[in-house]
């Protein structure tokens, strides 16, 4: 794990500066403590931070082949890289190093860009073709790693974080109102957009190419699942998917140096952990807690889980005093707001792994790859309401928006009433109707039709979602937005702020692409859902874990911070007209939405708190030399 930067003036021949690209290197020391590198090539120039991973003492980048005619620099893990190796050697690559990253260099001299396609792994990269002149800068297919940009005036600069992208222009940066308005809908800001005007994000799965003095995006993974051919029996499908877990979770366990899990007391982390046992024992189990007093707290369940299967158990713990007082911090090391109640234990619990190791594994992806949220379970059946008599569907829709809060319930009622596929899904995500969002804003600062920026881009999915039922479609967008935009990003930026490598084995490109072929059925069975995943974890973990209600890291308790954040100190920022925030929205708005929560008229506060972390994050990046 790595952080890496670059500029390319590709619109002329004038020389990049190395103190811009070093003092762009600079600010992801955090990414990578261990080691530097550099390569300019006249109007190109590259950085990078290393954090040894694997071959410690010959993994330095930038890296290149023998001849010097192809350059790298890489963030992440080829997971598969020992065969793409061998095979290499068996077509006549000379390798000089045992790292991943020059797999990559002799990858691309093999096959060029379709050497992305054969990567199973995390990674964003950049290679340098010095005989083209061509710049390759990718995003892995799942968006584990990410990569941001900025491509103005016939330059293009680069980065793993915003950091060094802000860092290479003194320039002020301005908030998008789109990508506002779109954080206020989803709690995240989808690909490719990012908070700041002029920089963007690539989408999972998509590279820039600049060659020829053009820069252009374009999707190297265009994966088209289908269902099987034949229909798979329930033990069949079972094997299959534990044998793919078996292999995903050996690919990851590489390292030359220690590993450990951040362990939850649920099923995902369990099975994880039960898994790695199989390739060793004994391995640090880190978990977030809130103390005996909180109904959801899970030390209790991931103490008894490490127990179990023979884990060392780390427990870490938290209160609300912290929370508080670190909120600034951890907003900090996100870049872009982020409203996801996760971030805050997943801040401690890397805290406190990192004085151990250098690695973790994460229980990510079974709930997107087999159905695991309720919202899950509305778009499934979802078809049952829109087939009802639309004066029936009318009258019952009326009676459920008349219902004090509830607004998950309304939400669903409304969204799934929707009859535009993506359109639907769209509402599915948001928070609250497109209506009451946009008016949120002072007069003028949307554009006309802004709220169709993000079903657009969706809409270049749909070839890809072309044979997948309604819950698999639904999933896909999940994969290709939520997925990585949300939560991939956030554990990326908080881990990567403590110097750990988290990886997802769940989301090896085996498990993903096998998962998405399978239909509803094996996913969700009645109101069970995860269903296939559980009947893997089945053959692994003991009743007493199989049999707890699903808490995350503990979430619900953090949550319910928020809630009474919401309700004492915090909302000293939505009263005060003073906050960055009201340069774009009406104060008169945002305490309409605080007055129906208090009041009990309307469960507002996951709004409340997306424009709570919207005000923190906007403090923080003032100091960065941003406006509103």
């Amino acid at each position: 794990m790595c952080g890496i930067c670059g500029q390319f003036n590709f619109g002329n021949q004038e020389q990049v500066l190395r103190e811009r690209v070093e003092a762009m290197a600079r600010t992801i020391l955090h990414r990578g403590p261990d080691d530097e590198g550099y390569h300019f090539d006249g109007n190109l120039g590259l950085g990078f931070r290393r954090l040894s991973i694997i071959d410690l003492s010959g993994g330095h980048q930038p890296m290149s082949d023998a001849a010097e005619t192809v350059w790298v620099v890489f963030n992440g893990e080829i997971y598969n890289y020992l065969e793409l190796r061998r095979e290499l050697k068996a077509k006549g690559h000379q390798f000089r190093t045992h790292s991943d990253t020059e797999v990559i260099v002799h990858g691309y001299k093999e096959w060029g860009t379709d050497a992305l396609k054969r990567f199973n792994g995390m990674f964003g990269v950049a290679i340098w073709d010095v005989q083209r002149r061509r710049l390759i800068v990718a995003r892995d297919a799942m968006g584990i790693k990410l990569i941001y940009y900025r491509n103005s005036g016939g330059q293009l600069t680069f980065g793993s974080e915003l950091r060094p992208v802000l860092a290479a222009d003194s320039a002020t940066r301005s908030v998008d109102p789109i990508a506002l308005n779109m954080f206020l809908r989803f709690r995240y800001v989808p690909s490719p957009l990012t908070m700041y005007q002029g920089i963007r994000k690539l989408a999972p799965g998509s590279m820039l190419v600049v060659e020829n003095g053009q820069c252009s995006e374009e999707r190297w993974y265009d994966y088209t699942p289908k269902p099987f051919a034949s229909p798979k029996e329930d033990a069949e499908a079972t094997q299959e998917l534990l044998e793919l877990y078996r292999g995903a979770v050996k690919r990851h366990l590489l390292s030359d140096v220690p590993v450990g899990i951040l362990l939850s007391g649920g099923l995902d982390s369990g099975l994880l952990l039960a898994l790695m046992n199989e390739f060793g024992r004994d391995w640090p189990c880190y978990t977030v807690g809130y103390g005996d007093t909180f109904a959801d707290d899970e030390l209790r369940d991931a103490a008894e889980t490490a127990r179990l299967l023979g884990g060392k158990f780390i427990p870490v713990q938290l209160d609300q005093a912290e929370f508080e007082r670190s909120f600034p911090k951890i907003v900090d090391s996100l870049e872009e707001p982020v409203t996801s109640s996760s971030i805050v234990p997943m801040y401690f619990v890397c805290q406190r792994a990192r004085q151990d190791v250098k690695v973790a594994l994460i229980g990510q992806g079974p709930d997107e790859l087999f159905a695991g949220y309720k919202r899950h379970l509305g778009v499934h059946y979802g078809g049952v309401w829109r087939g009802l008599p639309g004066p029936l569907r009318s009258l019952l829709g009326a009676a459920v928006q008349a219902l004090p809060r509830n607004e998950t319930l309304k939400r669903g009622v409304q969204s799934l009433g929707t009859d535009d596929r993506l359109q639907r899904y769209h509402d599915v995500f948001s928070l609250a109707p497109l209506s009451q969002i946009d008016g949120l804003f002072q007069p003028g600062v949307l554009a006309a039709g802004n709220g169709h920026a993000t079903v657009d881009y969706w809409r270049s999915l749909q070839p890809q979602m072309q044979h997948l039922d309604e819950l698999g479609g639904f999933q896909m967008l999940e994969m290709r937005s939520s997925l990585p935009d949300e939560l991939l990003m956030f554990g990326d930026k908080i881990s990567m702020a403590h110097s750990i490598e988290v990886r997802v084995p769940y989301l090896d490109r085996t498990v993903v692409e096998y998962a998405q072929r399978l239909g509803a059925s094996f996913k969700i069975r009645g109101r069970e859902r995860k269903w296939l995943h559980r009947q893997v974890c089945r053959n692994y973990l003991q009743p007493q874990i199989l049999q707890r209600k699903k808490r995350g890291f503990a979430v619900n308790v953090v949550d319910g911070w928020f809630n009474s954040s919401v309700e004492g100190a915090l909302p000293a920022m939505l009263r005060d007209e003073q906050s960055l925030m009201y340069q774009l929205l009406d104060p008169a708005a945002v305490r309409g939405l605080l007055a129906a929560h208090q009041s009990g008229r309307a469960d507002n506060h996951k709004l409340l708190f997306s424009l709570i972390m919207l005000e923190q994050w906007l403090r923080g990046s003032k100091s960065r030399g941003a406006r509103a």
